[in-house]
């Protein structure tokens, strides 16, 4: 199927640069009387050039090269990848673009198969979500794998794809939910600052660094924590088809790739070649042909991505000190 559609291409694109040729040749030495020859000569070669351009964008919309499509979700997991006032962690993943890449290939007829690539510590619970229900809707075999990290979050997604595969020594678990607030109470004393709030709701500035936390408030938070964590088990453990009581009995811990395996939390242990073979056998097929999805960015994006790195290098430090205004929770 894969040499089908390589000369399918081919013939479209020989197709097409021969009408462009036909028409330069027409255009730019038959029809001139007191033109150079030379110079039509040239402009032929610059429309055959156009054709040869435009030939494969038109068979590459016809006869795609691709049956399977992979999406990377690597870095902590966030609604928009991160930034605001002071540096975040880099490399970070928008959740609603990795929804909008595999919701675009499964609208995509001609691809059968989804592969999630997962290197990432966790982050945000509902973003987790959202790219969790997108494999889950997915029309066909969806396939995660792991390279270094699949933790919280990330398992959380890997929770909604048909099997998760990872290497010996990938790190792979900490089902749980955190939830932190600095507690700067006492910076501020020193400081001669105080925490004066005005709000409507007992509980509105629960969490807030400048004042103590009383034991109301702090079960509050507690039972929005073991909520998250209570749906985080239901999903891992219909998605994964483990036992309740097995996941809880994790405790959040990390397992090594080799025993992940053996506790089941994945489904087998491979290398990405590993992955690509085994999913060609699922579709019955001899190889696949995969293309990764990646979100477009800008020329400022781009610009920005590589200013957010070293700013990190200089300012996570400080961000981890005074960055935390209010109650965080992350898986």
């Amino acid at each position: 199927m894969v040499e089908t559609r390589t000369l399918t291409q081919l013939a479209v694109v020989l197709v097409t640069v021969a009408v462009f040729a036909v028409v330069g040749v027409a255009l730019f030495v038959l029809y001139p009387q007191s033109l150079v020859d030379f110079l039509g000569v040239l402009a032929v070669l610059a429309v055959v050039g156009a054709g040869v351009k435009v030939a494969g964008g038109i068979s590459r919309s016809l006869v795609p090269g691709y049956d399977v499509v992979e999406v990377a979700v690597e870095g902590p997991i966030t609604r928009d990848g991160g930034g605001g006032p002071l540096p975040s962690t880099p490399r970070g993943t928008p959740a609603d673009d990795i929804v909008e890449q595999i919701d675009r290939a499964d609208d995509a007829d001609h691809v059968e198969a989804l592969l999630v690539k997962l290197n990432t510590p966790g982050g945000e619970v509902v973003p987790s979500d959202d790219i969790r229900l997108a494999a889950d809707r997915f029309d066909g075999p969806t396939v995660a794998y792991t390279t270094d990290v699949c933790a919280s979050g990330g398992y959380w997604i890997a929770s909604g794809c048909d099997e998760l595969w990872a290497r010996e020594g990938s790190i792979v678990g900490s089902i749980g939910v955190i939830g932190s607030r600095v507690n700067a109470t006492a910076l501020a004393e020193k400081l001669g600052l105080s925490y004066e709030g005005f709000t409507a709701g007992e509980y509105k500035d629960a969490g807030m660094p400048l004042k103590e936390m009383s034991e109301d408030e702090r079960a509050y938070l507690q039972g929005m924590i073991d909520g998250y964590y209570d749906h985080f088990v239901e999903r891992v453990s219909e998605g994964r088809d483990l036992e309740p009581a097995f996941v809880r009995d994790t405790e959040a811990r990390v397992y090594l790739g080799a025993a992940a395996l053996e506790n089941g939390l994945v489904d087998a242990l491979g290398t990405r070649e590993d992955v690509e073979e085994h999913v060609a056998a699922l579709l019955e097929r001899e190889s696949v042909t995969v293309e990764e999805f990646t979100p477009p960015q800008s020329l400022m994006q781009r610009v920005g991505t590589g200013a957010q790195r070293v700013a990190y290098a200089f300012g996570a430090g400080v961000a981890a000190v005074v960055g935390g205004r209010e109650f965080r929770l992350r898986t």
